[in-house]
């Protein structure tokens, strides 16, 4: 039952990744709302089930939107998000930070070496993935205390 609902769930990754796509020019990538899914399922499923979700679902998102080149840096990047997000589940939410940094410093990287993009393109990135991490860590969390009132002693 876990790998359905890990399955699952690495559909509601992709799709609500997709669901507000807002172009950045300078990278030709997109500021989405996706990571609210992968804190989610990092809390939701734990460690290895979340980052497996929350990776294989953005990952999805991007092959399906034509970001063939990002493909194995978003599985890194939030698969790495959603690990973090399921070790810290029980301690101290602000520890959600460290899997934001992770999330951070692999696309700041990744943007740094791909041919056509370098340090503008990095930099132009880096305030929307904050802006995209934040809302993962403040509503995956949220989302995570809902579900983890409605269904109390059913967590996967």
């Amino acid at each position: 039952m876990k790998n359905y609902l890990m399955l699952i769930l690495a559909g509601v990754v992709a799709a609500s990744t997709f669901l507000i796509r807002i172009p950045i020019p300078v990278s030709g990538g997109y500021l989405n709302f996706g990571d609210i899914a992968v804190v989610f399922c990092g809390l939701y499923l734990g460690k290895t089930r979340g980052a497996l979700a929350g990776g294989i679902g953005s990952a999805i998102a991007d092959l399906i939107g034509g970001y063939f080149i990002f493909i194995p840096i978003t599985f890194v990047a939030k698969g790495l998000e959603a690990f973090l997000a399921g070790v810290f589940v029980r301690r101290n939410p602000l520890f959600l930070a460290f899997g934001a940094i992770a999330m951070l410093a692999v696309y700041f990287l990744a943007e740094l070496f791909i041919p056509g993009m370098g340090l503008p393109a990095a930099l132009a990135d880096l305030n929307f993935n904050i802006i995209q991490v934040l809302s993962g860590a403040i509503g995956g969390r949220v989302l995570f205390l809902i579900v983890e009132k409605a269904l109390p002693g059913k967590l996967a």
